[in-house]
């Protein structure tokens, strides 16, 4: 089955509680077994997410904070830095209803066929144990640096055939 037609759009202002949203449920799984109520585990998750997007405007100054919509509703969020060699996906994640469908594929497939017009590396930080690191394997990202925790994925343009010479 293809995957779902997306489009992008750039973050507003209102889309504050939605990328919290978004944000919180790439965490679920891993605080389930926090023995926390539910509204410390929201508060941790809220604090978590505005020290992230704090980090994110202030490093990535220039970059592309999008939103992900299929079907004219949210279904996460992509953020992107576009540098003179260097597409960096600093984070793309979907909400729960929309993983799995080949949405996140669909969109790296996008930034890699980006990449490789433009001759730029595309880059990405994962988490070494998170499932998505196969998914970035089998679309030829490769490791490039160990930063503990996470490792550090590029995958290089694809080799342009020059143009034939008259």
């Amino acid at each position: 089955m293809p995957p779902p037609a997306y489009s992008l759009r750039t973050a507003r202002a209102e889309d504050g509680q939605t990328l919290f949203d978004v944000y919180a449920s790439t965490r679920a799984e891993e605080l389930a077994p926090v023995p926390w109520t539910a509204e410390q585990k929201r508060a941790f998750l809220r604090r978590q997410f505005e020290a992230q997007d704090a980090h994110y405007r202030q490093h990535y100054e220039g970059a592309s904070f999008l939103m992900v919509e299929v079907g004219g509703e949210v279904a996460g969020r992509l953020y992107v830095a576009r540098w003179p060699r260097e597409i960096r996906v600093m984070d793309v994640a979907l909400l729960p209803t929309h993983r799995r469908r080949g949405l996140g594929t669909a969109i790296l497939r996008e930034l890699l066929r980006e990449g490789d017009a433009t001759g730029k590396v595309v880059s990405i930080h994962v988490e070494r144990h998170n499932p998505v690191l196969a998914l970035y394997e089998r679309l030829g990202f490769r490791p490039a640096a160990d930063r503990g925790v996470y490792l550090f994925l590029e995958r290089p343009p694809a080799a342009r055939t020059p143009a034939p010479q008259p």
